[in-house]
């Protein structure tokens, strides 16, 4: 009997530990990062570059980074429970830009704190908003990454990486 009691004392612990394993999992190594590099690409673009498009027919860069932050709001205000909020659609400046791109990926930041697995696959929109979330970001990081490319911009993930195998070296 006290076998079976520490059995199941164990077996409850590390399903409770496994309870949010893939939402930890996917903000820690997937959203942080792709946040971190939408932020830097946004910075790193010059103000004059902004209205840049790789070919006649995509979006520009200034168009990809709003296309992310009312995608950040609509979805994040799924995983909130709550109306998306209101925020500036379709800024221009790169200083307008920028912080509504931050803005943006910091509410997605505050909704994911208080979303674990249970929530995230509770309904198919919840399940869907909290994938596209990270999914979606980093397509779009992707996208951007060719435009710093063709500008001579490293993009800020090769960045991180050069550096890192630099620090190794050293």
């Amino acid at each position: 009997m006290r076998t079976r009691v520490i059995l199941c004392f164990c077996l409850a612990c590390g399903a409770i530990e496994a309870q949010s394993n893939l939402t930890s999992t996917a903000i820690q190594r997937y959203f942080n990062g792709v946040r971190r590099n939408l932020e830097a690409a946004a910075d790193a673009m010059p103000a004059e570059k902004y209205g840049f498009r790789l070919t006649d027919g995509q979006m520009t860069f200034v168009q990809w980074l709003n296309h992310s932050t009312e995608r950040n709001y609509a979805d994040c205000a799924t995983l909130k429970s709550e109306p998306v909020p209101e925020f500036a659609k379709g800024p221009t400046s790169k200083v307008a830009v920028t912080q509504a791109l931050k803005d943006s990926l910091a509410y997605c930041a505050k909704a994911l704190e208080g979303i674990d697995d249970q929530k995230a696959i509770s309904t198919p929109q919840m399940s869907y908003a909290f994938l596209h979330v990270i999914v979606h970001n980093n397509e779009i990081y992707g996208n951007l990454a060719g435009y710093l490319r063709v500008n001579g911009i490293v993009p800020p993930s090769t960045a991180a990486r050069m550096k890192q195998q630099d620090d190794k070296k050293k």
